[in-house]
């Protein structure tokens, strides 16, 4: 005689009721893999959803954190900045091994099922981590962001942060985006997380629009030295994807990702606006944007740019200035400080009075 519900114990009866959920989800991820994908030139092949991911890199965390998966991440390294507010509450639940690069003995003792990287630097031919190749020896697939290897170049006569064949732009954080929602098979979430940051880099490029077509600009990431000679965008990275969405331009021309420039060359170019990059780290005292600003101010060569003068600086989450999912919320904080700074060429709305 089949026992009453009511008599079943409370664990039981949980167990029972989510019996055809959890069918039903078994079901799908039997029905979704083996999944295979050509990643960056790589054939990776997923037997079953990774449970015990390691994430290196903020844009791949934060990515991973967007979609729900904050339950499937084991671990994550190599931090420049904050967590957005949003995802603090999920990145709280991931350890991190470290805000730096971590060694492959600490994240091999994650007993990972995935390793997703955001830079080659860090895993691939010659990664401070391991190769790719490396980790498939061990078992290990590895998932590489194709921000940094579509249109990317590393090695020959380029600096150590690469150069591009290609110009950056957002459809490679949503290729990102869904092929990893696409590996954990969630692939819904993917698609409606994609479809919320369409519509925000539409608004945004609208709200920048009729800038003045001369208007120039320059930005500094960080440098060595602060009196040295700095890291600026290239032409080809997120910042020149936001120039260009706000018809601006940018006074480097180059294709490496961040060249090291003269102030004497910056400031013969004379930048209508000077983007500083904030971040938490401090390997070097010009990631201080206080530092950067006050060199600025005070440097007999950049004191006399105009954009110096003028105090026309706009301050950007240096996650922003890389190619990553923070990259919309770059072009919609320098869309509205354009609007507000009005710098040389930009005219201020009629006002009726």
């Amino acid at each position: 005689m089949p026992l009453a519900l009511s008599r079943l114990p409370l664990c039981a009866l949980s167990l029972l009721l989510m019996l055809p959920a959890l069918q039903a989800a078994a079901a799908d991820a039997g029905d979704h893999y083996p999944v295979t994908l050509d990643n960056c030139g790589t054939q990776i092949t997923l037997e079953a959803p990774p449970q015990r991911a390691v994430s290196i890199g903020q844009n791949t965390t934060e990515i991973l954190l967007s979609l729900g998966l904050a339950d499937r991440m084991a671990a994550s390294a190599v931090w420049i900045g904050d967590v957005p507010e949003n995802l603090k509450a999920s990145n709280d639940r991931v350890p991190r091994l470290s805000s730096g690069i971590p060694g492959l003995e600490s994240v091999l003792g994650q007993n990972p099922d995935l390793v997703a990287a955001q830079f080659e630097t860090d895993v691939g031919p010659r990664g401070r981590i391991a190769s790719r190749e490396q980790f498939a020896s061990l078992g290990v697939p590895t998932y590489l962001s194709p921000t940094d290897c579509v249109g990317r170049l590393y090695g020959g006569d380029t600096n150590p942060d690469g150069a591009r064949t290609r110009a950056f732009d957002m459809s490679l954080v949503y290729r990102e985006i869904q092929e990893l929602a696409e590996i954990f098979n969630v692939s819904q979430r993917g698609v409606d997380l994609v479809d919320a940051l369409r519509a925000r880099e539409a608004r945004a490029a609208a709200a920048g629009a009729g800038m003045p077509g001369d208007l120039s600009m320059v930005w500094w990431f960080s440098s060595a030295e602060l009196s040295g000679d700095a890291w600026v965008a290239g032409q080809f990275g997120a910042p020149g994807y936001i120039m260009k969405k706000l018809g601006v331009h940018n006074i480097i021309k180059s294709q490496e990702e961040w060249p090291a420039v003269s102030w004497e060359r910056i400031a013969a170019a004379d930048p209508d606006v000077i983007v500083l990059g904030r971040m938490t780290r401090r390997n070097f005292p010009a990631d201080d944007v206080a530092q950067k600003i006050d060199f600025l101010e005070h440097d007999p060569v950049t004191r006399e740019m105009r954009a110096v003068r003028e105090h026309h600086f706009i301050v950007l989450d240096a996650q922003a200035m890389n190619p990553t999912l923070r990259t919309l919320e770059g072009l919609e904080v320098v869309a509205n400080a354009l609007s507000r700074l009005r710098p040389t060429g930009a005219s201020a709305p009629d006002e009726t009075p």
